[in-house]
């Protein structure tokens, strides 16, 4: 059955797998070659999709998506991911970018439902603005999954897709102790609008500070690669003995490496942060970025979509936490993951 593509863009030693992947096993990472080998890996196919049920009006299966922007990786290839298991199942998806706004993504929730989607995907950019808006949707009849972020009421959705968020960032932590020895102040490049990003930034305080580093400057890059190249010029000009940079998420990642390269600074700073993208596999090919938590993002994508299917068909009980993986990656695990830079 044809579907509807409304929007789609397209490491310590060792990986350390965090979490488990709740009812998809086929998700969690698949690896092969090496780092020194040049081989590639293979993104693994989604498994267990549901087939899509024909709703009570006939038709087809209609999935809605809001999104929070379509400029970084993580949120294309979680949206890829939806994207698949909607053609496998036959549903149609539109998906509706939040461009990092608030009051965007109500609105694209609102013009969902009166669309008449049978099933929502939600990541919200922050944690109370879009419960008015889900509430009403689900007083409509229509089910709520929120993938990656969540909100505060847990009565506005029907079940969660998404990582440990504060963990991962205590696990980096730990492992960060070992690359550092436990010594030195380390800078955070943040974005401070995202409550998980504030959950990454605080396990990995908490980790950190008990191991006996000192966490100092905290700049804000608003989840936006070139603000948060900027917050990092600053953080880096105002500390010019700095050996240590945390990155909360991709933006941020991009941005601490953009500027310590623009400074020249890659031999005396050491980086680690969150989620792959090109200049970040650039930086642990270099040997600067140490380490890297990558998410399974396509994962996200095929569990939410599945999630949202069998809520909108009653075909399968869906938990209200399904819990994602996460892996740190290093220099000499890379090449276990360039299925996520392909395309």
């Amino acid at each position: 059955m044809p579907t509807t593509r409304t929007v789609l863009a397209a490491f310590a030693v060792g990986a350390i797998a965090i979490g488990t992947l709740a009812g998809c096993d086929s998700s969690s990472t698949t690896a092969s070659g090496s780092a020194s080998g040049g081989s590639t890996s293979t993104r693994p196919a989604p498994t267990d999709v549901p087939q899509a049920c024909a709703p009570d009006g006939g038709g087809t299966l209609q999935l809605g998506m809001v999104d929070i922007n379509e400029q970084t990786a993580f949120f294309t290839q979680m949206n890829e991911g939806v994207q698949d298991v909607a053609d496998e199942a036959g549903a149609d998806l539109q998906i509706v970018s939040g461009d990092n706004d608030s009051a965007t993504q109500v609105s694209g929730v609102e013009n969902l439902v009166a669309s008449g989607v049978d099933a929502l995907i939600v990541d919200p950019v922050d944690a109370t603005a879009l419960i008015p808006a889900l509430t009403a949707a689900k007083a409509a009849g229509i089910p709520v999954v929120a993938a990656d972020g969540s909100v505060e009421d847990a009565s506005a959705i029907d079940s969660y897709v998404g990582t440990a968020n504060e963990d991962g960032g205590a696990q980096l932590g730990k492992a960060f102790l070992d690359i550092t020895g436990g010594e030195g102040e380390v800078g955070v490049v943040g974005a401070l609008n995202s409550a998980i990003q504030i959950q990454r930034q605080n396990g990995f305080t908490d980790a950190v500070e008990a191991g006996g580093m000192t966490i100092g400057t905290i700049v804000d890059g608003q989840n936006v690669n070139e603000d948060a190249q900027a917050a990092a010029e600053n953080l880096l000009t105002g500390n010019p003995d700095l050996e240590y940079i945390y990155a909360t998420g991709e933006p941020a990642l991009n941005g601490a490496i953009a500027a310590v390269k623009s400074q020249g600074a890659q031999d005396r700073v050491t980086i680690v942060g969150w989620d792959l993208s090109p200049s970040a596999v650039e930086g642990l090919q270099d040997g600067y970025v140490k380490a890297v938590i990558q998410q399974d993002t396509f994962g996200f994508g095929y569990e939410a979509a599945k999630a949202a299917i069998n809520l909108a068909c009653g075909t399968a009980d869906v938990p209200a936490t399904v819990d994602v993986p996460i892996t740190i990656v290093t220099p000499d695990n890379l090449a276990d993951f360039s299925y996520y830079l392909e395309g």
